[in-house]
């Protein structure tokens, strides 16, 4: 039987996320997911008199595609794929997590993937050509890397997902981008971090609930060869597998000229993957005030109220520097007190403190005021 709150969860998606019309087609690319949590976004496509695709789909099957994998075998994978995701107006991709280290021993065979399946398919076609958005779906090791029951996580997980008034998240986002997208020079300052850059005409974008549930971050893009300095952060970061821990990388005009980890070997091996893999593509300030603790899950993470993401590799087209990569790995650095603080400046003034915006027109941003 179907849980209530899947299937508000699915209307949210349908109506709100992707806002699918009368007559448009929606892939639903379904991964490790309950059958009953399809059935609900199928029906939600349904209701509003849209016509619904679906792809079941999982980690093990993946992982198999890629093992022995070659160029020539990912390239005619990707071109069915590409062609389907052509024909469809929306994309909703939910994804239960299963096993986090499931790709974890064949870092080739899944650089290989990110290069010849994942930017043709998802980059080149999904991003710039559909309404989409993808999100998880609660599963026991998530609630294990929360550090909470299963059924404590799902109550999280529902509130957090569902529960938000993503129409005055929105509104308040609108009103900080207009001051935001005035600002040249970024100055960051927090533990083991001192780092500038600038984001000079490249605007901000607002995320309220239209390309990720949960939602609750507004992101820019550094000018190419502007940041300069060193970034420490503080949340673990699992990447095609492996769990990152203390990542520390530090640029010159723009490009990484060091990283470090608990693995440096295969953080560098990351970072090689291409050229662009040493640049940057996105900066992000998180503002969701439901999630306050890191879990190793960048969709969840990446939202963290009063954290920064720093992102090296490819830049979206809708705030876009121009750099291309298969790589786009949000890393994340909190900066609330009880993280080691922090300090973020805009053009030589101080506009957050240890997680809370202090600038007039950012405030909004706190959901408290």
């Amino acid at each position: 039987m179907s849980d209530q709150r899947e299937l508000k969860l699915a209307r949210l998606l349908v109506t709100y996320s992707v806002d699918l019309q009368k007559g448009e087609s929606c892939l639903i690319n379904a991964v490790d997911i309950p059958v009953t949590m399809t059935e609900a976004l199928i029906k939600a496509v349904y209701e509003v008199g849209g016509y619904p695709v679906v792809n079941v789909w999982s980690q093990r099957l993946e992982r198999a595609m890629c093992q022995s994998a070659s160029q020539p075998s990912l390239e005619k994978w990707a071109d069915v794929d590409t062609y389907r995701m052509k024909q469809m107006d929306a994309f909703i991709g939910i994804r239960g997590i299963a096993n986090v280290r499931e790709l974890a021993t064949i870092p080739e065979k899944s650089n290989l993937y990110s290069t010849y399946y994942n930017i043709p398919v998802h980059m080149e076609t999904r991003l710039p050509h559909t309404k989409w958005v993808v999100l998880r779906y609660p599963t026991e090791i998530m609630a294990m890397q929360a550090g909470l029951g299963t059924v404590e996580f799902e109550e999280f997980f529902y509130q957090v997902c569902t529960e938000v008034n993503y129409q005055k998240m929105a509104e308040a986002m609108d009103k900080a981008k207009k001051y935001l997208d005035t600002v040249d020079k970024v100055h960051i300052k927090a533990p083991n971090t001192d780092l500038t850059f600038s984001v000079k005409g490249m605007g901000f974008i607002p995320c309220a609930g239209k390309m990720n549930i949960p939602d609750g971050e507004i992101y820019s893009c550094p000018i190419k060869d502007s940041v300069n300095g060193t970034i420490t952060y503080n949340c673990e970061s699992t990447y095609h597998g492996h769990c990152f821990k203390d990542v520390s990388l530090t640029f010159k005009d723009g490009k990484i000229i060091e990283a470090h980890s608990d693995d440096d070997q295969l953080l560098n091996e990351i970072f090689d993957i291409d050229a662009g893999a040493r640049y940057v593509g996105e900066f992000a300030l998180g503002c969701n005030p439901g999630v306050l603790k890191p879990m190793d899950n960048i969709l969840f993470d990446e939202k963290i109220a009063g954290s920064i993401h720093f992102t090296p590799g490819n830049a979206y087209e809708d705030c876009d520097n121009g750099n291309r990569s298969a790589v786009h790995w949000d890393l994340v650095q909190i900066q609330r007190p009880e993280y080691g603080g922090g300090e973020i400046w805009f053009d030589g003034e101080l506009v957050r403190k240890d997680g809370e915006f202090l600038h007039s027109e950012l405030r909004c941003l706190n959901f408290n005021d």
